[in-house]
């Protein structure tokens, strides 16, 4: 019997990916363990793997599909002994969300066949009819649900004694089954028996041109506000869109506040030069490895996370789940978005471990080769800016971390010490708080601790 493979889903939370690349075509044989293709997700991307060994005999869902569900077919394996006529036969895969519909004016294909009963489904005309029937309920069922922004849910009736009434059927309150609304609903609002619902805000009533996406602005009005040809509009991409759609929910749900610090870091710089002085030569002369100002960064927060717990936390609605481990995000900027690996018990692990973990989950995220539990969880991160030159900044919370510490320039600056003038080499940090999980006080005492683990970084081996 041939064998569905299907559309896999790399994380608990993914519904839907881009088929990016086959690695077979059909008539090729494959054994268990082979790659076949590769799946990307806003995230990441996987490769897939046969799950048994036979041969390709069709290939469903074409390379660059973007939008496949999870568990729709995409391909068809046919095992030992079966022909290409088992195709026929196999179950028909979910259509991807990229597939275009069929052109209007094709030519109309013969009667087919049904695969449970062997009947004729519907002769060439029927269909044609049956299509354009189903393609206007399905209008019509869109236009209700996009109605203000949401789907409404009310039977023909009741819509059409609305309509001849002259009632927004939207502000109608449904008695019936899972909220609808139904003919007496709409006789008890014309009888004055019930009332209609508050308006939607007003930054619903521009739907109908647009959702908002700026300043309560839709797209429409944004572009004409520029002359036509003076821009190159970029469609977003699934990093993209996840990107803006998690920092937007971050700062419209987490209610964020800022403390910043300046630590002094001259005796950091000196303990990282020695330790790369020191550090074992390869047979080409160069070093093992090359410590960073953000490793001790990384690790020093690690650290006091552990000696501050209760800012360990993250939010969880009804309860604040108070982590065991100091697993420690970091911000890699790749092209069109940004990825935030995590380094897991980032306490307990040496600079080098963290410098090396670091710069293999960086490169892997530029590459979009990262496995989903290697950027999922956490409760917080690093966002370091410094290598850029920018002495301060306040980062947006990656959802649902409790803290994000923001970390610029390392550089020298002219200090007073006990009425003398001095230069020391300093780095501001700005650590941004969840006030639901971590408050004010807490969030200045886990502060306060790591300045003193980077002034004084012989403190994180205590």
């Amino acid at each position: 019997m041939s064998i569905n493979i299907t559309m896999p889903a790399l994380s608990p939370t993914m519904e839907e990916g881009k088929l990016a690349k086959w690695h077979v075509k059909e008539g090729d044989s494959v054994s268990s363990g082979d790659v076949i293709a590769e799946i990307e997700t806003d995230k990441a991307t996987m490769e897939v793997e046969a799950v048994d060994e036979g041969k390709i005999g069709k290939i469903v869902v074409a390379e660059g599909t973007e939008g496949v569900k999870v568990n729709s077919v995409i391909a068809i394996l046919l095992q030992e002994g079966e022909s290409a006529d088992a195709v026929a036969k196999a179950p028909a895969a979910p259509a991807p969300k990229a597939a275009a519909p069929a052109p209007a004016a094709a030519a109309p294909a013969p009667a087919v066949q049904s695969t449970a009963t062997g009947s004729a489904v519907a002769a060439p005309a029927e269909r044609a009819a049956l299509v354009d029937k189903v393609a206007q309920l399905g209008s019509t069922l869109q236009q209700a649900a996009n109605t203000n922004g949401s789907r409404i849910f009310a039977s023909p009736l009741a819509r059409r004694l609305a309509k001849e009434a002259g009632i927004d059927v939207s502000a109608i309150s449904g008695t019936g089954p899972h909220g609808r609304v139904v003919k007496a609903d709409v006789e008890a609002v014309k009888s004055g028996k019930s009332s209609l619902k508050a308006p939607a805000p007003a930054a619903a009533a521009s739907a109908p041109a647009g959702a908002a996406i700026a300043g309560g602005m839709t797209k429409a009005q944004v572009l004409a506000l520029y002359p036509e040809g003076s821009y190159e509009a970029v469609p977003n991409d699934g990093m993209r869109k996840t990107v803006a759609a998690r920092l937007t929910e971050s700062k419209q749900t987490v209610p964020h506040f800022y403390l910043t610090l300046d630590c002094k870091i001259d005796a950091l710089l000196a303990a990282r030069e020695q330790i790369n002085f020191a550090a074992p030569k390869s047979k080409d002369g160069k070093p093992e490895y090359k410590l960073s100002v953000n490793d001790f960064v990384m690790k020093a927060w690690a650290v006091a996370l552990q000696r501050v717990p209760a800012a360990n936390a993250t939010w969880a609605g009804d309860s604040i789940l108070y982590h065991k481990r100091s697993d420690v995000a970091v911000a890699v900027a790749v092209p069109g978005g940004l990825f935030t690996p995590v380094v897991k018990s980032a306490d307990t692990k040496s600079l080098r471990e963290i410098s090396e973990e670091v710069k293999d989950l960086a490169g892997r995220a530029r590459n979009k080769k990262l496995a989903p539990h290697e950027y999922q969880g956490g409760s917080t991160s690093v966002s370091n800016l410094g290598m850029f030159g920018i002495r301060e900044f306040a980062a947006v919370i990656n959802p649902p971390h409790g803290t994000i510490l923001a970390v610029g320039v390392g550089e020298e600056r002219v200090y007073a010490d006990k009425g003398q003038v001095k230069v020391g080499n300093f780095m501001t940090v700005t650590l941004s708080c969840d006030h639901r999980a971590v408050d004010g006080a807490l969030g200045a005492e886990v502060l306060g601790v790591f300045k003193g683990l980077i002034e004084n970084p012989v403190m994180m081996l205590a």
